[in-house]
């Protein structure tokens, strides 16, 4: 990617898409603003375009109302810029309090719901027990999926392959079928040989994967209306999960996870000619905090290899830290988005 490409990438991560930097350019080089469909004839935009582009640039403080009621002027490309990055940083603090306070009802809920037993099919509360139950209660949501697909996976996990390692769930299944699936994998379940490896192929196959750090709980929702609660020991045999399609609670476990989603960092690969797949595994180890002995044991090469493929990788993405090169390899479209 071009420094423009990059560039370009930047300005949609703020929320400005190419209509609007368009027409906050024209604004700049005009400093008396024409009309609205003059200003669409010299952008090549059609009126209605102009019309939401301003309301979009409005929104993020790019321009300032005239008391006159004419096309608002732009304000100063710096003071817009920091204001949008200032307001930015103010909505993630109030988004971590959401998260921090949600986080502490999980278990609470959880606990309450299933100390009522088995009268709460009514409430739209379903307890279902027992291992075996709740595989075949998952594969039952996730074929009935058919937009959206949200999972928060952490251990533990009830372990089903040799060294511990956790079955992958099919979730592959509902993206051939048009739907939208995001998991977040909570950095600790990255420990098992070979994850980062399974992750990285849901990822070419068109599952969204991003990584987070202290998931609050396990949950699975589909469509935005029907969330599971595994158990949180998923080794027990006799454990209970619940199915939850009340409207109260789903309301507050939905934007749990998007809560999640957006302070997960991006994880995975997808098609590009530049890296090796072994590369872009190793951004994903990076990206999970293992060190370079760490990774060198998962790759099964010397680590002297892998630091030399870190430089290789950090001169590439012109990065002078770990973490420039994980926004950079970002921008790039070398991690899942």
């Amino acid at each position: 990617m071009d420094d423009s490409g990059a560039e370009d990438a930047q300005w949609r991560a703020l929320g400005i898409g190419p209509d609007d930097l368009l027409l906050y350019e024209a604004l700049l080089a005009v400093p008396t603003p024409p009309s609205r469909a003059a200003l669409a004839v010299s952008v090549g935009l059609s009126v209605s375009r102009v019309t939401e582009a301003l309301d979009r640039l409005d929104e993020r403080g790019f321009t300032r109302q005239t008391r006159d009621g004419t096309l608002p002027g732009a304000v100063a490309p710096a003071t817009a810029l920091r204001n949008l990055i200032h307001f930015r940083q103010a909505e993630l603090l109030r988004r971590t309090a959401d998260l921090e306070e949600l986080t502490g009802s999980v278990d609470r809920m959880a606990a309450r719901l299933l100390s009522t037993g088995h009268a709460t099919r009514a409430t739209g509360i379903e307890t279902v027990r027992g291992r075996a139950a709740i595989a075949e209660r998952v594969t039952q949501l996730l074929l009935s999926a058919t937009e959206d697909v949200a999972l928060l996976d952490r251990p533990p996990y009830a372990a089903s392959e040799p060294g511990g390692t956790p079955a992958a769930l099919d979730v592959t299944d509902p993206v051939r079928r048009g739907a939208r699936v995001r998991v977040v994998v909570d950095r600790e379940g990255l420990n098992f040989h070979g994850r980062t490896r399974g992750l990285v192929d849901l990822s070419a196959r068109g599952v969204q994967i991003r990584l987070g750090t202290k998931l609050p709980t396990k949950l699975i929702t589909v469509d935005r209306r029907v969330t599971l609660l595994p158990p949180t020991d998923a080794a027990d045999p006799t454990a209970a999960a619940l199915v939850i399609s009340d409207a109260l609670l789903s309301h507050a476990l939905v934007p749990l996870f998007d809560a999640v989603w957006e302070r997960a960092a991006p994880i995975g690969a997808v098609g590009d000619d530049e890296i090796t797949e072994e590369e872009r595994e190793i951004l994903a180890l990076l990206a999970s905090g293992l060190k370079d002995e760490a990774i060198a044991r998962r790759l099964d090469v010397h680590v002297h290899t892998v630091r030399r493929r870190i430089t290789r990788l950090m001169t590439a993405l012109n990065a002078e830290t770990r973490f420039q090169a994980g926004v950079q390899a970002s921008l790039r479209g070398w991690l899942t988005q």
